[in-house]
């Protein structure tokens, strides 16, 4: 059997609207291009990892609705194990609003739902398919106890450890030292450590700040700049590819399925993180969140190149 990856994290409804640029406060603007897609940091990268080769087994949560239910139709298609999605009585689906502005950014507001309610007991209740996985992959839009605890059950069954701690805030220095692996972006890492993250120099001296809680491998992404990469105090920038960006709201959650996938397949590390600039770099190509996720074929030409 190849390795297998448990992700745990967040499943929600995507409304995504076009716009010229952000509004201002009380500005009526009009949007373009309005599309409903799947979304959710947890389901992204459970997403990626599976449409990029990976094994995964996912534990999240939806609500009492039909949009749930398409969405775990669609994940399974995708050949995401779904036995651990629990669907939570009388509660709504999570949901974001994202606007999409011409210069490519975005702007993201989210209504957690179901997944407020991924709780400890939820997670207890699935513990078999953290011990039975070789890599754990969560996110912060899941309940913080519940994050901890599924790090904890980890950690004894020696299950690596992976948070991408997105969206940003502190975290405790005991969740920290249960993390093998960190991937934060600038923002969390300054949030993180109090480093502010400009260059290679700062970007080192936040690393060290993970290192020092007892994080083995650091990884910031520095957007276009690429990733800094740090193995126990040893520091290089990977750079990334060069495209035409029109959407990022994949991106990172692309990059980190893409990443724990070839790193289960047995990749170093930096070729791990090549294969998922690659398949983040055709994800910014493209519309939408999953809607955009590539599959292994497509990065697999997209780096013979």
């Amino acid at each position: 059997m190849k390795n297998k990856l448990c992700v745990l994290g967040s499943i929600n409804v995507d409304h995504v609207i076009r716009v010229p640029y952000f509004p201002k406060a009380g500005e009526t603007l009009t949007g373009y291009d309005y599309q409903i897609a799947f979304g959710g940091k947890g389901a992204n990268q459970a997403v990626a990892a599976a449409r990029l080769g990976a094994n995964v087994q996912f534990i999240g949560a939806i609500g009492q609705d039909q949009i749930g239910h398409t969405m775990c139709s669609a994940f399974a298609q995708d050949g995401i194990d779904i036995t651990a999605i629990e669907e939570i009585p009388n509660q709504s689906t999570g949901l974001a609003m994202i606007q999409v502005a011409d210069s490519g950014e975005n702007s993201i507001v989210i209504s957690a739902g179901a997944n407020g309610d991924l709780s400890p007991e939820l997670v207890e209740k699935h513990q078999a398919i953290i011990a039975q996985a070789d890599m754990l992959l969560m996110q912060l839009e899941s309940p913080i106890e519940a994050v901890t605890l599924a790090a904890k059950l980890a950690k004894q069954a020696k299950t690596k450890v992976v948070l991408n701690p997105a969206p940003a805030q502190p975290l405790s220095q005991s969740l920290l030292s249960l993390v093998d692996m960190i991937t934060p972006n600038e923002t969390e890492a300054e949030i993180l450590t109090g480093v502010k993250v400009v260059d290679e120099q700062t970007a080192a001296l936040a690393a060290d700040k993970f290192h020092q809680v007892g994080i083995e491998t650091v990884l910031i992404t520095l957007g276009a700049k690429g990733v800094y990469v740090s193995e126990k105090g040893n520091g290089q920038i990977i750079a990334g590819f060069r495209v035409q960006a029109v959407d990022t709201t994949a991106a990172g959650d692309t990059f980190n399925g893409g990443l724990v996938t070839a790193l289960l397949e047995g990749k170093t590390l930096s070729e791990s993180i090549r294969f998922a600039h690659a398949a983040a770099a055709i994800s910014v190509t493209r519309m939408g969140a999953q809607t955009a996720i590539p599959m292994r074929k497509e990065v697999e030409d997209f780096l013979a190149l």
